[in-house]
């Protein structure tokens, strides 16, 4: 018998119906759906679900981003038209097989011993002997060698013309489209029960609704509660430290729903481990379970792929967060010489500050990295970070050597180094415009001389960081370089330090010389120093190198910018130096050496930094001065019974494609007619639902063991 792909003809009722009800229970529609619910499956895998819309109007533009919200794609799995689908599915695959499954369950009853003996001389597999045998003793001895091979057998006497023996083996290949298409409703229905169906009729005969505001999840109205006796649900449960909690999220197109669990989680202690890479290899959590029916305390370990049941409630370590960590941020004036502050705050959290020109910001905390590990080799450069290429510099060989290969191979230019914790804020203003921050807690030797405290800001989420770089002192402290700054928008203390600059490099039998270089110096200094009289957006206001090269353009002929500018930074480095000095003899440090390597490094460093420091967008910055951890695990909680139902249609689905596949249906008859000579004339004939090498090669051991001469 062969399984037809048409569907069940309704010979009553109307045409439309019965083309609807032909094409739904057809093989074609159920394998059209069937491919429907792929490529739905594909898009659900790629496009992240259920995030905030703002990110999917970041990653598509306004338009496409509304486009594919109409359509549901950002919730898939949950959209109507994939339910209705899965509900199609479920409807055409059991027609299916209640169409298929009596003409196959009665097929595998009937041996076909009435078939025709001139029919076996059709066969492309048959096969002719005279056996010495009487017919009967001949059908029942070759019968016995047949069901000993595990053939079933059937004999038939024909009265005066001779004994039909009738064999079939390999029955289980048809009972593998039952179980396959079996095992697509199975899964198909287990997908309904544990999908977001169950809670959907929830919402819809029980009245709730997606709760869309903030606060704390103790004040969420009871409409936008599930019971602990939800039959099923999938969601998200995040636990700091030292607290516990008993309700999860569930995430829905509009908003949130709130699930009461029979039970509340304890976290105790966290653990995570780190690969030398920096990326997590183990993150498990310690918890204990406080049954709210029984007062039950019960402890237990929370692992990646390694989840505790408790109550038919699933626990599962999904990921970690800060679960409010408390840090001290120390204010860096950028601008002037402001006096600094501290301010303490938690993660997660934000404060207002004054910000010193008339307005308010607010301080939020966004998140504390206490491990960053970043790749210091050679290839960490400008050209790995997408910088200008020499062309005449580039090895397509070596450029494809450090592209293939093993991952682990051991001459792979990387130095990962951990450089520290790191602190990561915004600023925002009245208008909530945000500006993010990311500032390491200790400076980071990038093989320029000095090590240097990294200060990153980006105005957009989609762009990188862009890294202001002050220099540390001798003692890895960024006081050194404040002091430099205060006393460099200081008046007096520029005039103090071109003295002794002016002291230190003229003889004093040249007062004239003196009063000429100490008034280039002072100009110098204080254009680099900059002007808050002047124009907003000038170079005059901001100062830096930026301010001396127009001021050159402005006033040097060209043909000697190139002769002055040297002198004017020669000479500006010296005033810095002697400012430097000053400030440290003011704080009681030693004087430093102008020859030694490192204080070139320092200077070098500090004029570049001094520059950029004017340009920065806010009038200070903060570094991490002191933080105390506190972690927080993220479980994802479910309860799901349909997932019983899908592990019974994977198992059945195993089963019917091993059985479709490797089991080969087949059916042998031999007609025994009396011979001549007193013995019997046998007629084999082998048919097989596959034409393969394997059924020609059996017909012919078939062919030597039951048509041969018994000895």
């Amino acid at each position: 018998m062969s399984v037809s792909t048409h569907g069940i003809r309704v010979r009553s009722a109307s045409a439309f119906v019965r083309s609807g009800v032909e094409l739904l229970s057809s093989m074609r529609f159920a394998i059209s759906l069937l491919s429907l619910i792929c490529i739905a499956s594909v898009i659900g895998t790629v496009l992240q679900q259920q995030q905030p819309y703002g990110n999917y109007v970041n990653q598509f533009g306004p338009f496409w981003a509304e486009v594919f919200d109409a359509a549901s794609l950002y919730r898939v799995y949950s959209a109507w038209w994939f339910l209705l689908i899965l509900a199609f599915l479920v409807t055409s695959t059991s027609l299916c097989i209640a169409r298929s499954a009596p003409k196959i369950l009665a097929d595998l009853r009937i041996y076909k011993e009435n078939l025709r003996v001139q029919s076996l001389r059709a066969f492309g597999q048959r096969a002719e002997a005279v056996l010495p045998d009487a017919p009967e003793a001949a059908a029942r001895r070759l019968g016995g060698a047949l069901v000993g091979a595990g053939w079933r057998v059937r004999l038939q006497e024909r009265p005066g013309q001779g004994w039909m023996l009738a064999a079939k083996a390999g029955a289980a290949h048809k009972l593998g489209y039952i179980a396959a298409h079996s095992a697509i409703v199975l899964v198909c229905i287990g997908g309904l029960l544990d999908g977001d169906l169950v809670v959907r009729a929830q919402m819809l005969l029980h009245g709730k609704t997606a709760y869309r505001g903030g606060g704390t999840i103790a004040e969420v109205a009871p409409q936008h509660r599930l019971s602990p006796s939800n039959p099923t649900f999938r969601g998200n449960l995040l636990v700091s430290e030292g607290t516990q909690s008993s309700s999860a999220i569930l995430n829905q197109s509009d908003g949130i729903l709130v699930q009461d669990l029979p039970f509340s989680i304890e976290l105790k202690k966290f653990i995570v481990e780190h690969y030398s890479t920096g990326m997590p290899k183990l993150f498990a959590s310690d918890i204990v379970i406080h049954d709210r029916d029984t007062g039950q305390a019960h402890s237990a370990r929370v692992e990646v792929n390694h989840p505790v049941s408790w109550r038919g409630v699933e626990i599962y370590q999904s990921s970690f967060d800060d679960g409010g960590s408390q840090v001290k941020l120390k204010a860096v004036p950028m601008q002037g010489a402001a006096a600094d502050f501290e301010v303490n705050g938690t993660i997660g959290e934000s404060t207002t500050l004054d910000n010193r020109q008339g307005g308010k910001m607010t301080l939020e905390f966004a998140a504390l990295r206490t491990i960053n590990v970043e790749n210091f080799g050679a290839n960490a450069g400008a050209n790995a970070a997408g910088g200008p290429v020499d062309v005449r510099k580039v090895d397509l060989r070596q450029q494809f050597e450090s592209r293939i290969g093993a991952p682990n191979r051991p001459n792979a230019d990387r130095a990962l180094r951990n450089v520290g914790p790191s602190i990561t804020y915004r600023l925002r203003d009245a208008a909530g415009q945000a500006t993010e921050f990311q500032n390491y807690m200790l400076p980071v030797d990038l093989g320029e001389g000095v090590p240097v405290f990294l200060f990153g800001l980006r105005t957009d989420l989609a762009d990188a960081f862009r890294y202001l770089r002050l220099p540390a002192d001798e003692n890895g402290s960024l006081d050194g370089f404040m002091r430099l700054h205060a006393a460099l928008a200081d008046p007096k203390q520029r005039e103090q330090a071109v003295r002794r600059y002016v002291s230190s490099s003229v003889d004093s039998q040249r007062p004239e010389l003196a009063e000429q270089l100490q008034a280039s110096a002072l100009r110098a200094l204080s254009l680099f120093a900059g002007d808050p009289q002047a124009p907003e957006g000038s170079p005059q206001r901001h100062g830096g190198l930026q301010a001396i090269s127009q001021f050159m353009e402005a006033n040097v002929p060209e043909a000697e910018r190139s002769r002055a500018g040297e002198v004017l930074v020669r000479i500006l480095n010296g005033c810095l130096f002697e400012l430097l000095q000053q400030t440290r003899s003011q704080a009681g440090l030693k004087p430093l050496d102008a020859g030694e390597a490192t204080t070139r490094a320092f200077l070098t460093q500090a004029v570049l930094s001094l520059g950029d420091m004017a340009l920065y967008p806010v009038p200070m910055a903060f570094r991490l001065d002191d933080f105390k951890q506190v972690q927080a695990s993220v479980f994802q909680v479910t309860r799901a019974p349909g997932r019983i139902v899908v592990y019974g249609g994977c198992a059945l689905l195993i089963l019917g494609v091993f059985s479709m596949l490797f089991v080969r249906e087949r059916r042998l008859w031999i007609w025994l007619a009396p011979s001549a000579t007193g013995g019997s004339d046998a007629t084999m004939a082998l048919s097989a639902n596959r034409k393969t090498l394997d059924a020609d090669r059996e017909f012919d051991r078939l062919r030597e063991r039951l048509l041969a001469s018994p000895t």
